[in-house]
């Protein structure tokens, strides 16, 4: 940390817990006493506020896949802010937006807005138990789905960085009803339903493990974790919070071809700006109140800020779409990482899928939440010095993911090959 980045964490120390309203933002995993803190974003830079400058991999954690600040978005969001900034009221703009969902990501019939990725996976879920009238649920171990109670089983992002993956403050009884099984185990996922399929709601799963490091489903994993559900008659639910939007525009379940029954989206769609949505079949989506029985709202659902961001960026995705260039530049990037490795001999591996990717300090391939576990953090933590200090921002953890912007060049793309190089020689000294 430079000198203002230092002044300014010690007074948020005193009025924020750990100085941070996230808990990875801390970089306390990669050995840091503290971040640095932002003075700005253009393209695919970042600036602090010591006037250091990065080539940003993070993103905000997933919706800046234009970057930061691309041209048009600041006239829509002026032209939003000058009809006002929030109405409890409906807007054109949301159903908009909403349309552009349903055109757009294949499982969607109908769509509600909410705040957040964590709101739209909490309320899928009691959507779920109230179409299916079960109690239970299934997820797998390592995938995050926002920090609702019924999430933090087993969960990976923060609570993998920090290895506690249960939190303090979830009953017992809450926590019971949820079921978690190791990713890309669909025995497991068979024996969870022989033992208590007739309670089961829903199972959710991120379709790319993203919140325990990068990891892909295996081949068929997807499809048998969809035969199963309709099996057991119960909701198959994909948490399309990173995914969505990213890896093509109807999201992992286009990539893959699965259709869920709920979906769950977030960060894309907001452009940067808060806000989440779920959605899936019609019959399933009138449950909600006023028409159904379960009871979800939001004050700041469908945010005229944040809807405006999204359509513009959502637009952008659908109208020029720029995914077979961004699977170009993440392959770039991964050859070159895995060239680099190669050459030094590190007991290092690599995931990508699209244009999220993890380098994991792991000699073994990682296929799961308990071979992440296996990466060596203290190098990582090396490592992500190394980058930093040579311009390069990755995610402060070795179990997130980075992600690839359309801001990036090659010529950037370059820079980071080079920078990872050296960063990885540090680690061997």
């Amino acid at each position: 940390m430079d000198k203002l980045s230092r002044e300014l964490f010690a007074r948020a120390c005193k009025v924020i817990p750990a100085g941070v309203n996230s808990p990875v933002r801390a970089f306390r995993s990669v050995g840091e006493n503290g971040p640095f803190f932002v003075g700005r974003g253009e393209g695919a830079y970042l600036y602090d506020i010591d006037g250091n400058r990065y080539l940003d991999y993070v993103c905000s954690w997933g919706p800046l896949i234009l970057g930061h600040n691309p041209p048009g978005l600041r006239q829509a969001l002026e032209e939003a802010l000058g009809r006002g900034t929030s109405y409890g009221a409906a807007t054109g703009q949301e159903v908009e937006l909403a349309e552009l969902l349903v055109k757009t990501v294949p499982s969607l019939e109908m769509v509600r807005l909410v705040s957040s990725g964590t709101e739209a996976a909490m309320s899928a879920v009691r959507l779920a138990r109230g179409f299916t009238g079960r109690s239970r649920i299934i997820k797998f171990e390592g995938c995050y789905h926002g920090h609702g109670d019924s999430f933090l089983v087993k969960a990976g992002s923060g609570g993998a960085t920090f290895g506690v993956p249960d939190s303090a403050g979830v009953p017992a009884e809450l926590s019971g009803l949820t079921l978690a099984v190791p990713y890309n185990d669909t025995a497991a996922l068979e024996q969870a339903f022989a033992d208590w399929g007739e309670s089961v709601a829903a199972v959710i799963v991120e379709p790319v493990a993203a919140n325990m490091g990068v990891v892909p489903p295996a081949p068929g994993f997807l499809q048998e974790v969809r035969e199963i559900c309709s099996n057991y008659g119960a909701l198959l639910i994909f948490d399309e919070v990173i995914t969505g939007f990213r890896l093509a525009p109807g999201g992992a379940q286009e990539y893959f071809g699965i259709t869920p029954d709920l979906t769950c989206l977030g960060k894309i769609i907001g452009g940067g700006l808060p806000v989440g949505a779920f959605g899936g079949r019609a019959e399933i989506m009138k449950q909600l109140s006023p028409l159904g029985p379960v009871y979800q709202a939001g004050t700041l659902s469908g945010n005229p800020l944040s809807v405006a961001a999204g359509l513009f960026t959502l637009k952008s995705l659908v109208e020029d779409p720029p995914y077979r260039e961004l699977e170009r530049k993440a392959q770039r990037l991964e050859q070159g990482f895995r060239e680099n490795i190669a050459n030094l001999g590190l007991k290092a591996s690599l995931n990508r899928v699209g244009s999220l990717l993890t380098l994991f300090f792991t000699g073994g391939p990682v296929t799961d939440f308990a071979s992440a576990r296996q990466s060596d953090t203290a190098a990582f933590g090396k490592y992500f010095h190394g980058m930093l200090q040579r311009g390069v921002f990755v995610a402060p953890s070795q179990f997130e993911a980075c992600f690839v912007s359309t801001a990036l060049t090659d010529e950037m793309i370059g820079l980071t090959v080079e920078a990872n190089r050296q960063s990885l020689e540090s680690c061997l000294k």
